[in-house]
């Protein structure tokens, strides 16, 4: 059995963390409405007990992770932490269930960016700021995550993207601390360049650092029920610009800064740039036959496409009123993802590029029986275990989201609503079709199962599947 000590121990210290960053928000409630500072006090308090007595227990003992304890530690906190970040839902915003707050929390944290609040204007400023916050914090997450954990356990194919290797020389940087500390600060750096940025292109203060927050980690949550479609034009491309800039490789950002050479996956980067410029054309020629202006209608066309792919979930448009071509675009799009190394979801550009050089070597050789064609990725060699990766989280993601759709039309919703709202969850977009979750609508209406169905779907679909799934299997369990 997996040991639980260094588990529990270091589940406590991120608590701690979390109920700490609760201060942030509370403080800004103290400083501009003293009525809502005081329901911050449980909030914090709560978490701070419960982290401060798990460390405690568990304390003393060497801090030792096996493959096991890592698959534990990575899908418990992602479960339990949702559930700490939802207490100042419950005890802040009126009318919210545990399956409201719950909701919200992993939206947040898995940066899916699907919300149940309505009337984000009339919020009080602790609520957005804490919403912003999720998603920072849950963005630099992921990004550790997709760098350092992921291709240790191996999952997805991630074993590609290892630093692990018998030539130092092909580390990018030796020392994880180090790492951490570099991709830390260049997340920070996107996120202050990106809040500038929105300042200049005339938001206010607050909104510049809400939506500079949920940008940089691909989001999603605004300060405004209508999302981008409540600011300038200027603001959107800025948008545009920085949702890419978080859906790249962050280590290609720190081998830029470092001047050093190794194995980072940059050939991501052509490929989805090449999607935004044909996918946002078809969105402008689409908007445009429905009325929009051609500036409009490619400003709209590559803001939508861009949100989309990179996962972030920010709308500037209802695309479903440009009819179904930009509907079905849309739900195509959602499965496509951005950079692995990234803060976005979904399966991603490098499983895309390595399961379709897969199919074109198979053609080559069904035409030519005995030629044997090798695999490589940026001059690196693909091994089978690797592309069997890849094949079973594409597969597991199709049949996660069918079972998760099943599991939806038994709550009442229609077939459209539910197989878009359980893609959306599993890739971690944001907004799905129809009239009730689309991109000019919340999941607020969705009944309490319904929402405890999607908010397991986010967080499987952001511990890529099979960091979950491996412990249903009875020989985790086991030496």
């Amino acid at each position: 059995m997996p040991s639980f000590r260094p588990v529990v121990f270091i589940g406590g210290l991120l608590v701690l963390v979390l109920a700490a960053t609760l201060v942030i928000p509370a403080l800004v409630e103290l400083a501009l409405d003293a009525d809502h500072a005081p329901e911050y006090l449980p909030c914090i308090a709560v978490p701070a007990f419960l982290g401060a007595t798990a460390v405690l227990a568990s304390r003393g003992a060497p801090i030792k992770l096996g493959i096991r304890e890592a698959y534990l530690l990575t899908s418990s906190l992602w479960i339990v932490l949702p559930l700490v970040a939802a207490l100042p839902f419950m005890w802040t915003v009126p009318n919210l269930s545990l399956a409201d707050a719950y909701f919200e929390a992993v939206s947040g944290l898995t940066t899916t960016g699907s919300t149940v609040i309505v009337g984000l204007e009339a919020m009080s400023p602790g609520v957005l700021l804490w919403r912003s916050l999720l998603q920072w914090v849950g963005g630099i997450g992921i990004v550790v995550m997709a760098v350092a954990v992921l291709p240790l356990l191996r999952v997805g194919g991630m074993q590609l993207m290892s630093r692990e290797s018998s030539d130092t020389s092909d580390k990018i940087l030796a020392r994880p601390r180090e790492l951490a500390t570099w991709l830390l600060s260049v997340y920070l750096g996107l996120t202050v360049l990106s809040a500038i940025g929105y300042g200049l292109a005339g938001l206010g203060g607050f909104d510049a650092v809400n939506h500079a927050m949920a940008t940089v980690s691909t989001g999603g949550f605004s300060t405004h029920d209508s999302s981008f479609g409540a600011f300038s034009p200027a603001a959107q491309w800025v948008a545009v610009v920085f949702m890419l800039a978080g859906a790249a490789p962050f280590l290609f950002y720190v081998q830029l800064l470092r001047g050093t050479s190794g194995f980072v996956p940059w050939s991501q980067i052509p490929p989805m740039l090449g999607v935004v410029l044909i996918g946002g054309g078809l969105m402008a020629v689409t908007a445009a036959g429905s009325g929009q202006s051609p500036i409009d209608a490619i400003r709209h066309g590559v803001f939508s496409v861009t949100s989309i792919i990179t996962t972030t979930g920010f709308a500037s448009y209802d695309w479903q009123s440009w009819g179904s071509f930009a509907a079905s675009l849309a739900l195509m799009l959602t499965f496509c993802g951005g950079c692995t190394g990234s803060t976005a979801g979904a399966v991603k550009i490098f499983r895309w590029q390595v399961l379709i050089q897969r199919f074109r070597i198979i053609t080559q050789e069904l035409i030519r029986p005995h030629r044997v064609v090798a695999q490589v990725y940026q001059s690196r060699a693909v091994s089978p275990e690797v592309v069997q990766g890849v094949m079973a989280f594409v597969l597991l993601t199709g049949a996660v989201t069918s079972l998760t759709t099943m599991a939806l039309t038994a709550t009442g919703l229609d077939l459209v609503t539910a197989f878009s709202a359980a893609a959306t969850a599993i890739t971690n977009v944001g907004p799905a079709l129809g009239p009730i979750a689309g991109p000019a609508g919340t999941f607020a209406p969705f009944p309490d199962a319904a929402k405890w169905i999607l908010s397991f779907a986010m967080l499987l679909g952001r511990l890529e599947l099979l960091t979950v799934l491996v412990m249903l299997e009875p020989g985790f369990w086991h030496r």
